[in-house]
Protein backbone atom coordinates (compact mmCIF):
# COMPACT_ATOMS: atom_id res chain seq x y z
CA UNK A 1 0.00 0.00 0.00
CA UNK A 2 1.60 3.28 -0.97
CA UNK A 3 0.92 5.49 1.82
CA UNK A 4 1.34 8.87 -0.20
CA UNK A 5 -1.47 7.72 -2.56
CA UNK A 6 -3.96 7.89 1.35
CA UNK A 7 -2.57 10.95 2.30
CA UNK A 8 -2.80 12.74 -1.24
CA UNK A 9 -6.56 11.38 -0.92
CA UNK A 10 -6.88 12.61 2.29
CA UNK A 11 -5.76 16.26 1.27
CA UNK A 12 -8.04 16.35 -1.54
CA UNK A 13 -10.80 15.86 0.97
CA UNK A 14 -9.57 18.22 2.77
CA UNK A 15 -9.36 20.98 0.48
CA UNK A 16 -13.23 20.22 -1.11
CA UNK A 17 -14.25 24.15 0.10
CA UNK A 18 -17.95 23.36 0.28
CA UNK A 19 -20.66 20.35 0.34
CA UNK A 20 -24.33 19.90 0.06
CA UNK A 21 -26.30 16.42 -0.22
CA UNK A 22 -29.02 16.22 -1.73
CA UNK A 23 -30.93 16.65 -5.28
CA UNK A 24 -31.91 19.61 -7.09
CA UNK A 25 -35.36 19.80 -8.72
CA UNK A 26 -37.43 21.93 -10.65
CA UNK A 27 -40.38 23.23 -8.05
CA UNK A 28 -44.06 23.17 -9.54
CA UNK A 29 -43.86 26.84 -9.45
CA UNK A 30 -41.38 26.66 -12.45
CA UNK A 31 -39.68 29.95 -10.63
CA UNK A 32 -36.84 27.86 -8.56
CA UNK A 33 -35.33 24.62 -8.13
CA UNK A 34 -35.58 23.15 -4.79
CA UNK A 35 -32.94 21.64 -2.92
CA UNK A 36 -34.09 17.56 -1.42
CA UNK A 37 -31.80 15.14 0.84
CA UNK A 38 -32.76 12.99 3.90
CA UNK A 39 -31.20 14.12 7.10
CA UNK A 40 -32.69 12.57 10.57
CA UNK A 41 -34.56 9.86 8.98
CA UNK A 42 -36.74 12.18 6.91
CA UNK A 43 -37.17 14.33 4.10
CA UNK A 44 -35.98 18.13 4.15
CA UNK A 45 -36.49 20.13 1.05
CA UNK A 46 -35.35 23.65 0.67
CA UNK A 47 -35.80 26.07 -1.92
CA UNK A 48 -32.88 27.63 -3.94
CA UNK A 49 -33.50 31.10 -5.81
CA UNK A 50 -31.65 31.74 -8.84
CA UNK A 51 -29.02 33.53 -7.56
CA UNK A 52 -28.44 30.54 -4.88
CA UNK A 53 -28.08 27.86 -7.37
CA UNK A 54 -24.62 27.98 -8.79
CA UNK A 55 -23.15 27.90 -5.07
CA UNK A 56 -25.47 25.31 -4.03
CA UNK A 57 -24.68 22.97 -7.46
CA UNK A 58 -20.86 23.77 -6.52
CA UNK A 59 -21.64 22.50 -3.53
CA UNK A 60 -23.80 19.54 -4.35
CA UNK A 61 -20.60 18.61 -6.63
CA UNK A 62 -18.20 18.85 -3.95
CA UNK A 63 -20.10 16.21 -1.63
CA UNK A 64 -20.10 13.94 -5.02
CA UNK A 65 -16.47 14.95 -5.26
CA UNK A 66 -15.88 13.83 -0.85
CA UNK A 67 -18.39 10.48 -1.69
CA UNK A 68 -15.97 9.36 -4.56
CA UNK A 69 -12.62 10.18 -2.97
CA UNK A 70 -13.80 8.58 0.13
CA UNK A 71 -14.83 5.28 -1.91
CA UNK A 72 -10.98 5.24 -2.63
CA UNK A 73 -9.43 5.93 0.34
CA UNK A 74 -11.59 2.83 1.89
CA UNK A 75 -10.64 0.63 -0.87
CA UNK A 76 -7.31 1.41 -0.20
CA UNK A 77 -7.63 0.62 3.69
CA UNK A 78 -9.39 -2.45 2.95
CA UNK A 79 -7.05 -3.41 0.23
CA UNK A 80 -4.08 -3.06 2.97
CA UNK A 81 -6.05 -4.84 5.98
CA UNK A 82 -6.30 -7.93 3.57
CA UNK A 83 -2.91 -8.11 2.87
CA UNK A 84 -2.21 -7.21 6.48
CA UNK A 85 -4.31 -10.07 7.50
CA UNK A 86 -2.79 -12.35 4.66
CA UNK A 87 0.92 -11.69 6.10
CA UNK A 88 -0.15 -12.22 9.23
CA UNK A 89 -1.70 -15.37 8.42
CA UNK A 90 1.26 -16.86 6.09
CA UNK A 91 4.01 -15.56 9.12
CA UNK A 92 1.99 -18.12 11.49
CA UNK A 93 1.92 -20.83 8.97
CA UNK A 94 6.05 -20.93 8.40
CA UNK A 95 6.29 -21.50 12.29
CA UNK A 96 6.92 -24.65 12.96
CA UNK A 97 4.38 -26.47 14.91
CA UNK A 98 5.61 -26.60 18.74
CA UNK A 99 5.68 -29.64 20.66
CA UNK A 100 3.07 -29.46 22.95
CA UNK A 101 4.41 -29.03 26.82
CA UNK A 102 4.53 -32.33 28.77
CA UNK A 103 3.63 -32.31 32.62
CA UNK A 104 6.14 -33.22 34.89
CA UNK A 105 5.30 -35.88 37.42
CA UNK A 106 6.52 -35.12 40.96
CA UNK A 107 7.11 -37.60 43.23
CA UNK A 108 6.05 -37.30 47.05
Amino acid sequence: MNPSKKTQLLEQIAAIPAMERGTLSLHSSGRHQKLQCWQGGRNHTRHVTADELPAVESALAGYAQYRQLTEEYADLVVQETRQNIAAAKKKHRSRPPSASPRKKKFSN
